[in-house]
């Protein structure tokens, strides 16, 4: 249990009550943990389910839920701790000349650490809208793809 205490606050998940007698919750080869399924087709990953790791922004072990539209990215940034950059592009139409220009969005986007060795500038993510966890962030990442584009993300 000591492993994933590395904040000043004790780190535990909401729902495992850890002085339980008989196991009421799913157990896993590293203890009582709990996970769901976000449903919609998404699956759970394996580190969620036998991971260590506390986050109760993670759609998959914590206190959020999936809901509304799904966005297509590319991941721009991972500087920030749990949180990514993603930039989406499209294409939009001008009547005048009937042609179409090039144009691009970033958002914010929290990334749980089951996908955080797999999540990197480049790689193709899939997020979900939740409600808002800070700031700027109102989605989730639920899918990773592996990494498609080579060479500078951001242009």
């Amino acid at each position: 249990m000591a492993d994933h205490q590395t904040e000043r606050a004790f780190q535990k998940q909401k729902n495992v009550f850890l002085n339980a007698k008989k196991l009421a919750s799913k157990k896993t080869s590293s203890g009582v943990r709990y996970y769901k399924k976000v449903g919609l087709g998404f699956k759970t990953p394996l580190e969620a389910i036998e991971g260590t790791f506390i986050d109760k922004k993670c759609p998959f072990t914590g206190n959020v839920s999936i809901r509304g539209r799904f966005f297509k990215g590319v991941v721009i940034s991972t500087k920030m701790k749990r949180t990514i950059v993603i930039r989406r592009d499209y294409l939009h139409y001008i009547k005048k000349y009937n042609r179409f220009e090039k144009r691009h969005k970033t958002m914010h986007a929290h990334c749980s650490p089951a996908f955080a060795l797999k999540v990197k500038e480049g790689s193709v993510v899939t997020v979900g809208q939740c409600r808002p966890l800070s700031k700027t962030v109102r989605s989730n990442v639920v899918r990773v793809e592996p990494k498609k584009i080579e060479g500078n993300v951001k242009k």
